[in-house]
């Protein structure tokens, strides 16, 4: 008869139990079907679901593998036990319902054997199944899985250089949804990984400034300061500090703020950090005409950059590069007009090279913005071209600000590259 559908078919259009827990457990994270995917794949370092794939799930048309199950319960913060049960009782409703299921039964075991053989090897070579693994026994976070969570978060600081701030945002909001998920199973690792959240926090509120969310970075800065009273760990509040200095619209505001971060870094192990805080208070302080704080702040920066290993002190810091560096003096000595600057200037173009760094884009900007308004308007322009292309190759959250700073210094007859710049700002 038309229009006459088996029995079993109408039974599959039901809603299955295990797609309303799925459901349920979104909700509770406080996540949409978006943000889920994202930090699923954040979790699973792959990019592999989507939002269609999540609804697939919640509506019955389909059943997470058990390997994305484990990335699942990282993210929603369950035993991965759990839901592997919850999981092999919907198949098996789910067999039960397709009696016309032509799959071979000895098949069907030997593709189970072989999921399971290939799970016990993903939990050994991958970290994130290993957290995953450590939930599903309900005890502690082990040192391996605590390191990959603290080590993404560090990493994460390095891709702002290279990221999209849309891109970027997805990213780090999606570790932290993962840190967070775990914090309750921390154990002794519960400090580190509260420092790595407020890391990883702070860099959010960094993301939604520059796309400008002001509203939201505020209360990731204020999320990272408790992160970093619970934790015991002034550095981290210099860390939130330096990025609300730049939000602020109040220059007294702005120094405060960094006055209160440079006491944050005090002492051993805090070089790199405390060179890029000094840094900033420089700049600000050169932004307001003060030729002996910001000359002084400057000096104070470099200085303890001597003694600075950006690459094994703060895990934030490590964006915190000879590179950033030259772009700080950069700004001072440009808006100080200080002869300084043309020294700087070829030393910072001389360490670029021919094939840009990280970093690189920030330190053209700076340099185009530091020769315009030093006075040497040629030099400026061309440097203000080589930023332009490699903004527009690398957009990046430090681009936008600069762009629209050159576009606003550049001479009248260079309309079009001031438009151009515009453009990649917006």
């Amino acid at each position: 008869m038309i229009g006459f559908h088996p029995r079993t078919e109408v039974t599959l259009m039901r809603v299955d139990p295990f797609a309303l827990r799925l459901r349920q457990l979104r909700k509770k994270a406080g996540l949409t079907q978006d943000q889920e995917a994202d930090a699923i794949n954040a979790a699973s370092g792959r990019p592999t679901v989507t939002r269609r794939e999540i609804s697939r799930w919640e509506q019955s048309e389909n059943i997470p593998t058990n390997h994305t199950l484990g990335h699942i319960a990282v993210v929603c913060g369950v035993p991965f036990d759990e839901l592997q049960r919850e999981a092999k009782a919907a198949r098996a409703r789910r067999r039960k319902a397709r009696r016309h299921d032509e799959e071979d039964p000895d098949d069907m075991k030997r593709r189970t054997v072989l999921e399971g053989a290939l799970i016990g090897a993903s939990a050994a070579a991958e970290p994130w199944q290993r957290l995953a693994a450590v939930l599903q026994r309900g005890s502690r976070v082990d040192e391996a899985s605590a390191a990959t969570l603290i080590d993404r978060a560090a990493d994460l600081h390095l891709q702002e250089l290279n990221l999209s701030p849309r891109h970027l945002q997805y990213k780090v909001e999606a570790h932290l949804d993962a840190i967070t998920a775990v914090l309750s199973q921390a154990g002794r690792h519960e400090r580190a990984l509260t420092i790595a959240a407020g890391e990883t926090a702070a860099l959010a509120g960094w993301v939604a400034w520059d796309l400008g969310e002001h509203a939201k970075a505020d209360a990731y800065y204020k999320v990272t300061e408790k992160c970093a009273t619970t934790a015991g760990h002034p550095p981290l509040r210099a860390l939130a500090l330096a990025y609300a200095s730049y939000g602020d619209h109040a220059p007294v505001n702005k120094l405060r703020y960094l006055r209160q971060a440079a006491q944050d870094v005090r002492g051993r192990g805090n070089a790199a950090a405390a060179a890029w805080v000094h840094g900033r208070y420089a700049e600000e302080a050169a932004q307001l005409g003060d030729d002996t704080q910001a000359l002084h702040a400057l000096e104070r920066a470099q200085f303890a950059y001597d003694f600075a290993d950006h690459t094994s002190e703060q895990a934030w810091v490590r964006f915190v590069t000879p590179y950033r560096m030259d772009s700080l003096a950069l700004s001072v000595y440009g808006q100080l007009q200080r002869s300084e600057l043309t020294t700087t200037a070829d030393g910072a173009l001389a360490r670029l090279g021919d094939d840009l760094p990280d970093g690189g884009v920030v330190v053209l900007g700076d340099l185009a913005m530091a020769l315009l308004r030093g006075g040497d308007v040629d030099q400026g322009v061309d440097v203000a071209r080589k930023f332009a292309a490699a903004a527009q190759a690398k957009s990046t959250t430090m681009g936008r600000e600069r762009a629209l700073a050159i576009a606003g210094s550049l001479p009248s007859d260079q309309r079009d590259l001031a438009h151009h710049l515009r453009q990649l700002a917006a």
